[in-house]
């Protein structure tokens, strides 16, 4: 075992959850779930298995996440979410790190998956995201959707090999969901910051999201699934200014988070 927290925020994760901590289990006897009410058994396998759970108010990704961290028996900090499972070259990795410089953040390289299919291109296939790293110096962001760690100038980032394999959507009704929910909550973001919904934003933004995706990014390589991600990524992208449009043209007003619901992504 390692001196890491493992931090995991789920909601309906039941289908995936198991091997997900089988794999944080290779690495460390601390695993936090900050659990936001579900609707299937996710609650009951951590439980079973050993790990500690919490369940908490919904203030945003960033902040529940934070919850956890502060719950950790450590102050290194591996955080996943209920739908990423480590591989085994990773777990070798973490094992070799020297958590004595304190003032490192690891960066990981993700392999995300449409349905059971790896996809190597778009931007699925570049994905990687600091997970790794020491809270006496850094946490997440508090914010509605994207949250990221807030990294001090001193805070080296390095890579790290391995994989953290992230299994995104069964299939394009799942994934269109979800983009469909995000959209809405990056509509609230847009809305807080001040963002407009312009015409360019509206009508140019898509068009170039799906040609860096499926052209530049070489999407098309991964066949009818790099053409269902591109495509609704595109789709995604207009749909959040779409709403924003909406809540500008009817006056609503910026609230705090208050959206009692997690999805993995």
């Amino acid at each position: 075992m390692v001196p890491i927290s493992v931090v995991i925020i789920t909601k309906n994760a039941d289908d995936i959850i198991r091997g997900c901590l089988e794999k944080a289990r290779e690495l460390t006897d601390d695993i936090i779930i900050i659990y936001n009410g579900s609707d299937d058994d996710t609650l009951n396998i951590p439980v079973k298995d050993g790990c500690r759970v919490y369940k908490k108010t919904w203030d945003g990704y960033g902040a529940n996440k934070n919850k956890g961290v502060e719950l950790a028996c450590y102050n290194w900090i591996l955080s996943i979410d209920a739908d990423e499972i480590l591989d085994d070259a990773l777990i070798a990795a973490i094992h070799k790190l020297n958590f004595k410089d304190t003032k490192a953040a690891y960066d990981v390289k993700f392999r995300s998956y449409f349905g059971k299919k790896a996809i190597r291109h778009g931007s699925w296939g570049r994905d990687h995201h600091i997970r790794l790293f020491n809270r006496e110096f850094v946490k997440w962001s508090e914010t509605l959707i994207h949250e990221k760690l807030v990294l001090p100038a001193f805070v080296q980032k390095k890579e790290i090999d391995g994989h953290i394999h992230h299994y995104s959507a069964n299939d394009i009704y799942e994934f269109n969901s979800k983009c469909s929910y995000y959209a809405k909550l990056s509509a609230k973001k847009y809305l807080r910051d001040g963002k407009k919904a312009t015409a360019i934003r509206l009508y140019l933004a898509p068009a170039f999201s799906f040609i860096k995706n499926y052209v530049a990014y070489l999407g098309f390589l991964d066949g009818r699934e790099g053409w269902q991600i591109a495509k609704t990524i595109a789709k995604n992208t207009r749909r959040k200014y779409h709403f924003l449009s909406q809540m500008e043209t009817y006056g609503e007003k910026p609230h705090p988070a208050k959206d009692n619901l997690v999805v993995e992504y």
